[in-house]
C-alpha cells in the first residue's frame, strides 16, 4: 500500500488545481463588469488593446505596470482560455473581464493622465474606460 503514495499525492494536487480554477471563475464573475458595462467593454476592446500596447511601450511608466501588461499580453496570446467558451456568458467574456481587471490596476498605478495621453479612441470610449476602472472622468477645461 505504501508504494502508491504518489497516486494520492497526484489526486490531491489535481483536486487542488480544480478547486483553484473554480475559485478563479467565481472571482471573475464577481469582480467583472456586468450588463451594459460588459457590452461597452467588448465594444471598445480594440481601443483597449491598442492602449495597453502603447502603455507597455512607454518607458516612463513604472516597471510594475509594464510587467502587468506583458503578462496580460502573454495570457491573451495563449491558444486556450481560462474559462472554456462553452460556459455561458463567462466563456466569451473572460478576456474582457481580465483586461478590465488589469486595466483597473494599471490605470490606478500609472495615473489617469498617462492613460489619457495614450488613449487611441473616442471620448465616449474613454468614458467607458473610466467606468471600467472605477475612476472619475477628468474634468474638461473651459
Amino acid at each position: 500500500m505504501t508504494d502508491w503514495w504518489w497516486v494520492d499525492l497526484l489526486l490531491a494536487v489535481a483536486a487542488g488545481l480544480v478547486l483553484t480554477w473554480i475559485a478563479l471563475i467565481i472571482a471573475l464573475a464577481v469582480a467583472g463588469p456586468r450588463g451594459p458595462l460588459l457590452r461597452e467593454a467588448l465594444r471598445v476592446l480594440p481601443d483597449l488593446l491598442r492602449l495597453l500596447r502603447r502603455l507597455a511601450a512607454d518607458g516612463s511608466l513604472p516597471r510594475g505596470v509594464r510587467v502587468r501588461l506583458v503578462l496580460l499580453f502573454a495570457y491573451l496570446a495563449l491558444p486556450f482560455d481560462l474559462v472554456p467558451d462553452f460556459i455561458p456568458v463567462l466563456g466569451y467574456a473572460d478576456d474582457a473581464i481580465i483586461v478590465a481587471l488589469v486595466l483597473r490596476s494599471v490605470v490606478r498605478r500609472a495615473g489617469i493622465d498617462a492613460v489619457r495621453a495614450h488613449w487611441p479612441g473616442s471620448d465616449d470610449g474613454f468614458a467607458v474606460l473610466c467606468r471600467l476602472t472605477g475612476l472619475p472622468l477628468p474634468r474638461k477645461e473651459s
